[in-house]
């Protein structure tokens, strides 16, 4: 499955959020709405968003305060979603419809952020990968169908209520060689953030799982350019928590925690660690899973309880959890992979449990002061002076 819908198509006919495709007999009124939809949804090269004809209008501003995270000035329980090929998902992009009726999906198993990717290029397997998925060409310039694909995504999830943490660059394809080099990344990262400059319910991470010295220079660019909006990165593997310096410079953190032996104990202290340290929000952004042992995976068999104790045990710590999973990791027609290739909350009871607590957790989170999550009275830190 790959970009065969009518939100990633490269074909303008495929981008008409027509219900089927299988007649050529559509209504005028089905035909008007489709026009109205292209005019809205699909990029114009060289433009950003609100030089649009009809621009969105943005709900949602997601902000920091302290070590906690706000939703238009209130405090926002943020709990993420691994779903990294959602921009190349055909089922999920089938049409607004669809897209709206898994996000409303994903809000009533407590999900209120989604963590996407903008590169879905690597050789690993992954659902939905292949090497024409990417958001940027060679030189940095930016791919009009997955741009146009994520646009739709952010302002359906903004229609909801829902934050998007979009990962701009991954080590997954920095691997395979697929990469774009200085200075084609400052281009890339200064179009993306011109482009999406209406959608305040989105943040920018800069890498999954990868740190160098153009991690800074690139903040810089996003800063010069949207001040306000939040940015983060993923420094490295499990246990790689960022350097100081990168540290002090993001809006908030987003390591991948221990994932070997009782990570429910270890991780809640790497994340008290940061908060201590750096005074702003932590997101355990890759907490262990269930599933393969490739990628950073188990080494032994895991409970669904492992995961509710761990991420219970990081938010009592003060910090926000993302459920990391594997119906991403073997492709299609694997057991572990759903059918659509999204992360289905009700695929598979070892998910199934684990959905359920996310769903009402609220009860079980608080930390010892009654909070859950963040410190709303905690000072926050200003950006290092390397990339104001």
């Amino acid at each position: 499955m790959g970009l065969g819908s009518n939100r990633c198509s490269g074909m303008i006919v495929d981008l008409l959020p027509l219900r089927s495709m299988t007649t050529c007999r559509q209504s005028l009124e089905n035909l008007l709405k489709a026009f109205l939809a292209l005019i809205m949804f699909t990029p114009m090269i060289g433009h950003s968003a609100d030089s649009l004809p009809n621009p969105p209008v943005p709900r949602h501003m997601i902000a920091v305060k302290g070590t906690g995270f706000t939703l238009d000035d209130k405090p926002f329980a943020y709990t993420g979603l691994s779903f990294f090929n959602a921009i190349y998902n055909s089922s999920f992009n089938a049409n607004t419809d669809s897209c709206l009726a898994w996000m409303r999906n994903f809000q009533a198993h407590g999900i209120n952020v989604l963590r996407v990717w903008c590169q879905w290029d690597s050789a690993c397997g992954f659902v939905d990968s292949s090497p024409t998925c990417s958001m940027y060409e060679p030189d940095g310039s930016l791919r009009p169908v997955p741009l146009g694909a994520l646009k739709s995504i952010l302002a359906d999830a903004d229609s909801l209520g829902l934050c998007v943490e979009v990962v701009l660059f991954s080590q997954e394809s920095d691997e395979d060689k697929r990469q774009i080099s200085e200075p084609a990344d400052e281009r890339a990262v200064a179009a993306l953030t011109r482009e999406w400059a209406l959608f305040r319910n989105a943040t920018f991470q800069i890498w999954n799982e990868h740190s160098d010295d153009r991690v800074l220079p690139l903040i810089g660019v996003i800063r010069s350019i949207d001040p306000r909006r939040l940015v983060t990165n993923s420094a490295g593997y499990a246990k790689l928590l960022g350097n100081d310096a990168e540290n002090a410079a993001l809006d908030y953190l987003t390591p991948h925690t221990m994932r070997k032996g009782k990570h429910w104990d270890c991780a809640p202290q790497e994340v008290d660690a940061l908060l201590k340290k750096f005074h702003k929000p932590v997101v355990d952004d890759e907490p262990a899973r269930n599933g393969t042992k490739q990628f950073g995976g188990p080494e032994s068999e895991t409970s669904p309880f492992d995961h509710i104790v761990h991420i219970l045990n990081v938010e009592r710590a003060g910090a926000y959890s993302m459920y990391h999973h594997d119906m991403f990791q073997t492709g299609y027609g694997s057991p572990a992979t759903p059918p659509s290739g999204i992360p289905d909350p009700d695929f598979n009871p070892y998910h199934h449990t684990v959905f359920d607590c996310l769903a009402r957790h609220e009860q079980f989170s608080q930390s010892a002061d009654g909070r859950r999550g963040g410190n709303f009275n905690q000072p926050a830190t200003a950006p290092s002076d390397a990339v104001k």
